[in-house]
Parts: C-alpha cells; structure tokens; sequence
C-alpha cells in the first residue's frame, strides 16, 4: 500500500507542490478507489507514526529524557501547529510517556517501563534483521542505474526497511563487501554498490513462484512473464469491465528490475509494466508492505520510472492501494 504525502525537498519550498499531486484528475480517480478500512488503518498508522518518532527523540538522549520546551522544535514533524501544546499530545499516551517537573520546575518527557521494554525488544529485533536489511539495501543499488543513491533519500526509507536509528553514522560501514559511502565533488554522500550479487539479482515475485530463497550464481536477469497478484475489494464493480485490459496487461512481457533499462522508451508500455515492477519490489522490502509515494518519487530518475508515478499507481488499483490519509504525516 502506498500513502500520499506532500513533501519538500532541494530548491522546492513549503509552497510548491508536485503536479502529480495535486492534479484534480489524478484526486478525483483516487477518491473513487478508497477502502474505508485500509482509510481507517491508515489514520492510525498516522498516529503511531507520530509516537513512534517521539520516542526515538527520547531514545537518542542519554538517560532517554527531554525537556519538553525542547521538543518545540519537532512540531512539523509531529503535525502539531501552534497553539496546540507539546504536552497535551505527550498526555495522549500515557502507557509510552511520563511528564515530570524537576526541582526547577521545568518539565521533562521520559519513557515509562513499558516503552523502555518496547525499545529494546525493537533493538533485539533490528538486531537480528540486519543481515536481511543489507540485502535489501543492497537489491535496493542494484536496481538503480548508477548502481549508487543519495544517502539523504535512502534515510526516507529507514524505518520501512527496519533499518536503526545510527543507520547514516555507523550501520553503512557494517557491510563493506555489499556497499560503500562515498562523496561527489559537491560532498553529498552516496552509497554505493561494491559487488554485483547474481543470486539477489531475482525478484521477490519469481522466487515466490518459483519456490526458491535466491537464484544461482549465474542468474542473469531478463524478460519476465509472471502476473502480478491482485485484490479488489468486494463492492468494486469496475474489476469486471476493465477485465480485458487487466489481463492484456498482466500477459505482456517486462524487462526485470534488476536488468539495464537504459534503452527502454519513456512512456512505452514495456517502460510502465517495468516501472510497476520495481514498485511491487520495492514495497516487499518494508516492513508493513507500504511506503509514502513522495518518497518513492525521489528516485525516478535513479530507478527509470515515469515522470507521473500517481497516475501509474492509481491506473494499476488492484496491484496496489494509494491512500489519501498518509498526507499529513
């Protein structure tokens, strides 16, 4: 699932916002493919998503405390535009967060016991998960076209691909034999692949249907044929009438992720089909099978994908669901 999200970016400032955004066309074909319960799931992820920042804040304290008047500077962050207060929302979840004044009277934020338990039971986890998330990351270059992306838009996908909190500073040293960090001339950083891996270079779809973990050390990637999986909710009549078109769709042959698009045509179907696949790739990463599309957006060029990904998404419901709620997060 993917979840809209106006986002800024470079020279872009807070007043511009992508026309493939912000189309009336593209608004209006999303409103009539929502699902009220994925609407619903989406709010609260919205919520959680919130929490889930603050308590990363606290986490990077040393005794995992802040004063309050210091959060001020994460309201954008947190969607909470003045005069709400920073520790109205705090109280909203009093099972993660206590509030205390000190000897001073300043008010600090800290975690309760259960929180605490939380963090290092997500700690363990990502622990574990590293390994695969280096996978990931590495599958992740060797779809892009130079083999390398910007440091800055990976950081958009940390938490989707269970990446840690130190992912910038320490975790992109951990696998030298997969990638490394490098600098332009202008000094933004990269991360670049070091070793083409044959046996990753296979998407998640074909080995599902093939029924394999990787393929062999020789495996070059190529044309697919393999449909995508599709699921319509029951009162969405319209799957019927475009039932031709879905199947001529899913019959044509596209070029792999992991394969030179370079002589693809912008705008051809092949191009699309292409573009659809590295999107079904990508979500199978994350963690909760769903990624905000402005993000995604940041790697057009680094992945060959249209220059209107929205209208792609939406054009493809069934293969994937973009919901509204995602956008003021």
């Amino acid at each position: 699932m993917f979840v809209r999200r106006y986002w800024s970016v470079g020279s872009w400032s807070k007043d511009q916002k992508r026309f493939m955004t912000t189309s009336k066309r593209v608004q209006d074909r999303s409103k009539l493919k929502r699902v009220h319960d994925l609407e619903i799931v989406t709010e609260k992820w919205k919520i959680a998503s919130k929490v889930l920042f603050l308590m990363e804040i606290l986490k990077k304290e040393p005794e995992m405390i802040i004063p309050v008047r210091s959060l001020d500077q994460y309201r954008s962050q947190i969607s909470l535009p003045k005069p709400h207060r920073v520790s109205d929302f705090i109280r909203k979840s009093p099972k993660l967060f206590e509030l205390y004044k000190d000897h001073r009277r300043v008010l600090w934020c800290g975690m309760t016991k259960k929180a605490e338990d939380l963090v290092e039971e997500e700690d363990r986890i990502l622990e574990e998960h590293q390994d695969k998330a280096a996978e990931y990351v590495t599958r992740f270059l060797m779809m892009s076209v130079d083999k390398r992306l910007a440091l800055d838009k990976i950081v958009h996908f940390r938490r989707d691909f269970a990446l840690p909190v130190d992912f910038r500073t320490g975790w992109v040293h951990k696998y030298p034999q997969h990638f490394k960090l490098v600098k332009d001339e202008e000094g933004l950083e990269y991360l670049e692949l070091v070793n083409w891996n044959p046996a990753w270079a296979i998407t998640e779809l074909e080995k599902k249907t093939m029924g394999i973990t990787e393929a062999s050390e020789d495996h070059t990637p190529g044309l697919l044929s393999i449909s995508f999986p599709l699921k319509f909710p029951p009162n969405y009549k319209k799957a019927y009438k475009y039932r031709g078109a879905i199947d001529h769709f899913q019959k044509r042959s596209y070029l792999s992720p992991y394969a030179d698009a370079r002589g693809l045509k912008a705008g051809s179907k092949e191009f699309d089909k292409r573009a659809v696949a590295i999107m079904h790739e990508l979500l199978s990463f994350t963690v909760e099978k769903r990624l905000v599309t402005d993000h995604l957006t940041h790697f057009r060029h680094e992945l060959v994908m249209p220059q209107k990904l929205m209208r792609l998404l939406l054009k493809h419901f069934g293969i994937f669901y973009v919901s509204e709620r995602g956008e003021e997060i």
